[in-house]
């Protein structure tokens, strides 16, 4: 293909790889020259209404990791990359004149926020900049599913039998072409600190079950030893329900929620796996959780904003209460449940809750404490390596009966506890008490 001499801009949101990265392909093949932004948005690191950050340390740690990494691989593709604390609807369109760009390319986002966000860069930019937007982070894409978004099912069984058997996984797509180097261009400006932000430096704790760093050679690491060199992926099933240790769940989901890691790339990796190492119930079940996310991503597709509504998209009404001492208390881990504060303590203490703490956490929340429930998705939101807009707030919903759970279930949180901590270990690493002798 003839590349046209000009330049194209590829804006990074949740996408931020290079590899399996389509709209960074396409416009490295289409365009002689290729920038990229990405915006350290200061509306992402405010206040919340309900008393800490949106965005805290954390995951913005793991963002500059990420971007680090992003940066190192664009720069062998003569792409440079450019990052401000700016609005992206003020810094694009000064990008695009600037620059003299022809083309933008992202990621697209339907969530409000996001959307509200691309609307306003949209509106700033010239009507002769070629415009392309894709939604990219889907395991089984929106256009090869067999059903409209509006029927997608109420039930995550119905939803994964449908999409096995009526729809596939797109292969990976081909790697970026190496660009241009354009010698007038200016300087990139560097990384913005966590001070910068308004944020405190993470400390390293030791107990911490993620201590992994941000960005796809990270991810690509992970993936190496999780599937080749451990081969733990063949007991993924036995042991995701683990609290303690590194390899108890493929850990995958950080890299997912900001997009250094692609769940296509995850699922030909499994396949690769069971075609030179094995095939079981395990290896599905990683497959399973991935279009467990997926479900969530259609979830909000459908319903759109009501996934935000404290009536969720089952409009249900229910007694909440939004007391600041019982949330304090529990963000804290100081409740009657010492199985709940452990796992509050190690996520306020690290930025990492594993699946099962999750789901006993957010049900003592929302079912026992009868508090609101988007308080506590907001909560998760501020402090989790792996905030994902749609599993989050589906997640929550979920938990607190008013989204897809067509059992509206409550965890016995000592049940739960005897069970997957019987030993007392997770809880003592934590609470760091005699509680168990």
């Amino acid at each position: 293909m003839q590349k046209i001499n000009k330049t194209a801009l590829v804006w990074f949101r949740n996408d931020l790889r290079t590899l399996d990265h389509q709209n960074l392909a396409e416009a490295s093949e289409k365009y002689e020259s290729v920038v990229a932004y990405f915006s350290f948005d200061p509306r992402l690191f405010k206040d919340t209404d309900w008393g800490f950050k949106k965005t805290e340390k954390y995951r913005a740690q793991f963002l500059i990791q990420t971007l680090v990494d992003l940066e190192k691989q664009l720069s062998t593709l003569n792409i440079p990359l450019y990052t401000d604390r700016k609005h992206p609807e003020d810094s694009i369109p000064l990008l695009v004149a600037r620059l003299d760009i022809k083309a933008l390319y992202f990621q697209e986002e339907w969530t409000e926020e996001e959307a509200e966000v691309a609307a306003a860069v949209l509106s700033q930019i010239d009507q002769t900049v070629t415009i392309v937007q894709r939604k990219e982070q889907f395991l089984f894409h929106p256009d090869d599913l067999s059903f409209s978004i509006e029927e997608t099912p109420n039930v995550f069984t119905a939803f994964r039998k449908k999409c096995e058997k009526e729809s596939h996984v797109r292969p990976l797509i081909s790697p970026p072409q190496i660009c241009q180097k354009q010698k007038h261009w200016p300087l990139p400006s560097p990384f913005p600190s966590l001070s910068e932000m308004g944020l405190e430096e993470p400390i390293n704790d030791k107990r911490s079950a993620f201590p992994f760093r941000g960005g796809s050679k990270a991810a690509e690491e992970r993936l190496h030893h999780y599937f080749w060199a451990s081969k733990k992926l063949s007991y993924y099933k036995n042991t995701r329900n683990g609290l303690v240790g590194l390899d108890y769940s493929s850990k995958f989901s950080p890299w997912l929620a900001n997009g250094s890691l692609s769940p296509r790339s995850i699922y030909w990796a499994v396949k690769d796996y069971e075609k030179q190492i094995q095939k079981n119930s395990s290896t599905y079940w990683l497959i399973f959780e991935l279009i467990w996310r997926d479900y969530f991503k259609y979830v909000s597709l459908k319903h759109n904003n009501k996934i935000f509504r404290l009536e969720g998209i089952l409009d249900l009404s229910y007694e909440w209460k939004t007391d600041p001492k019982i949330f304090i208390d529990w963000a804290n881990g100081q409740t009657p449940e010492p199985f709940v504060n452990a796992n509050m303590i190690e996520l306020q203490q690290t930025g990492w809750m594993s699946n099962r703490g999750r789901q006993n956490v957010a049900s003592y929340f929302a079912k026992t404490l009868c508090m609101d429930w988007r308080m506590g998705a907001a909560y998760f939101e501020s402090l989790l390596l792996d905030y994902d807009v749609h599993s989050n707030y589906g997640n929550w919903m979920y938990v607190a009966g008013v989204g897809n759970d067509p059992r509206d279930r409550k965890f016995d949180v000592a049940w739960q506890a005897e069970r997957y901590d019987s030993n007392g270990k997770f809880q003592k690493q934590w609470l760091q008490t005699t509680l168990f002798p």
